[in-house]
């Protein structure tokens, strides 16, 4: 073996090593691909000026990528709602609603899960509230510890697959650039683009295919095993049906309103995933205002904002800030309101003086809002979490890309190309091959690290031949979504380790997760087998 592909090999195993034993992602990536860069060039198989090319890389893929400021207002808008206990109302409701079924907590813990996904696509919030407000109830209903652990941690994760998705906006912009570099090394100057909108598409139908095989295998167990998940009495908490019925709606449509407005206007064509997150954002900050005032978060703060005299004490401006958006998002699908215009036609003037006017109900929601927010004091741990995250993120990709270079530099994306084009079974078994690897790499790595080091290396190979860059994309956001339930260092495992009781023990969360880490083996090879359920929508809603 040659000495560069050995270093290879080397470096890559060296960063797994270093990953598995906690060390920072950015810096073990960074500091990995630089000593052997150096190794490299002491051996005479590396070329330093490849380092030339970093800061145009770096400025490129993350300073001036536009799809990536999707990433921290999609974080602050989960986190919002998290901190806003939204997700605690639709627990709460859904469990009154379902908890009379046999198996019904764990259906509504699978719903709320999927709500939450669509709606903050964070884990490790959604795990962790689940954990705290669920799993003591199922407990305490008489709940298999393992079947209750199991499923608030698969629920936890569908905010991988379910559209709007951290993972699915990072693997975008990775898909997209490798789709590029592929169609120009067979010759494709002018490819059709790849975009994150594509892939909230595609991930739509898959993501709700496994929702309900989850659902299915808590029914399943329900009629095997009763005594798993048994029902809430009907009479317990019963309240009247009216009351009831207004509960359910207060807890889902404005989660739900919210929801159809990020992903609807990414499907319909009226925003840009960037775009989309920004309404999120805003959507998310109304929400949390009205909650804080309903419930009654606002009489225990002593904090004065400097907002206080634009709050009537009502739900007035947030309803009237939540109408503007709306009308505002209506206006941009029939209206052209671009003023950067010689003439403008007088209908769009009309619907850009309408714009206007609603720009002013919104602006005054929001500083209604943020002041209750302020006041409330949610916003410096909301702003702290979302600088966190986001922050690992860009850190981590420009670690990546220093690892990348060197890896390439060393021939390490011949090398890769040459082993996937020989396998067995031509393109397929090269699928098989880097879908293997990937599961694998999840149990000891993050969707994170293995979407920045892995698939800028495999997918422009894989994707020299016909394979759909939307299904391929869609394939990998699904098994990655397994590094977060995968024994031993599955993150969710350690986001509910840390908040379920003493008496649940961790080999009872890890045989919890077992028959879910199973349902999405399935779930993917029913996804490899008829790809149409990722390019089908896509193709409709796009062209």
């Amino acid at each position: 073996m040659h000495i560069a592909e050995t270093l290879d090999l080397l470096m890559f195993g060296a960063a797994c090593l270093f990953l598995m034993a906690g060390f920072p992602v950015a810096f073990t990536l960074a500091g990995v691909g630089i000593a052997f860069a150096l190794i490299g060039y002491s051996l005479g198989v590396f070329d330093l000026s490849f380092f030339g090319a970093l800061p145009s890389r770096i400025y490129g893929n993350a300073m001036t990528n536009e799809i990536l400021i999707a990433v921290p207002l999609f974080v602050f808008m989960g986190v919002m709602l998290e901190k806003s206990k939204v997700a605690e109302e639709l627990l709460d409701t859904m469990g009154q609603l379902f908890g009379s079924v046999r198996g019904g907590l764990g259906i509504s813990v699978t719903i709320v899960g999927a709500l939450l996904a669509a709606s903050t696509g964070i884990v490790g919030a959604t795990v962790v509230t689940m954990g705290l407000l669920s799993l003591p109830t199922m407990l305490r209903r008489g709940y298999d510890p393992s079947l209750a652990c199991g499923s608030i941690c698969a629920a936890g994760t569908l905010g991988q697959i379910i559209p709007p998705s951290i993972v699915l906006v990072i693997l975008g912009d990775q898909i997209s650039n490798a789709y590029s570099d592929a169609q120009r090394a067979i010759g494709n100057w002018s490819p059709d683009p790849v975009s994150v909108g594509d892939l909230f598409a595609g991930a739509l139908i898959p993501g709700l295919m496994l929702v309900f095989m989850y659902m299915g295998y808590q029914l399943l167990i329900a009629i095997i095993k009763p005594e798993s998940s048994p029902p809430i009495p009907r009479d317990e908490g019963k309240t009247s049906t009216g009351d009831f019925i207004s509960k359910i709606l207060h807890a889902l449509v404005p989660p739900v309103a919210l929801i159809v407005s990020v992903l609807g206007s990414i499907l319909t064509g009226i925003a840009t995933p960037t775009e989309a997150a920004a309404v999120g954002a805003i959507g998310s900050l109304l929400l949390a205002g009205m909650r804080t005032q309903e419930l009654g978060m606002l009489d225990k703060a002593d904090r004065k904002s400097p907002f206080d005299f634009m709050d009537f004490g009502s739900r007035r401006p947030t309803i009237i800030a939540t109408l503007c958006l709306l009308f505002m998002l209506v206006l941009i699908s029939f209206f052209d309101l671009r003023v950067a215009r010689n003439e403008i036609p007088t209908v769009d003037m009309i619907a850009i003086g309408a714009a206007i006017i609603a720009s002013i109900g919104l602006t005054w929601g929001i500083l209604v809002s943020l002041g209750r927010v302020w006041r409330t004091d949610i916003l410096r741990p909301i702003m702290r979490s979302t600088m966190e995250i986001s922050s690992m993120v860009f850190v981590i990709l420009i670690g990546a890309s220093v690892f990348s270079l060197v890896f390439r530099g060393l021939g390490g994306d011949e090398m890769v190309a040459e082993f996937l084009l020989n396998m067995p079974g031509g393109n397929t078994g090269a699928l098989i091959t880097v879908m293997l690897v990937m599961f694998v790499l999840g149990f000891f790595l993050d969707f994170i690290e293995i979407t920045f080091v892995v698939v800028p290396i495999v997918a422009p190979i894989l994707l020299m031949s016909d394979i759909s860059p939307v299904w391929l994309g869609v394939m990998m956001a699904m098994n990655l979504q397994t590094s977060f339930l995968t024994p031993p260092f599955g993150f969710a495992l350690f986001y509910l380790r840390g908040v379920a009781p003493k008496e649940v023990t961790t080999m009872q969360i890890y045989k919890g997760v077992i028959p879910f880490v199973i349902i999405q083996i399935i779930a993917l090879c029913i996804l490899a087998l008829f790809p149409e359920l990722a390019t089908w929508l896509p193709t409709v809603i796009f062209g």
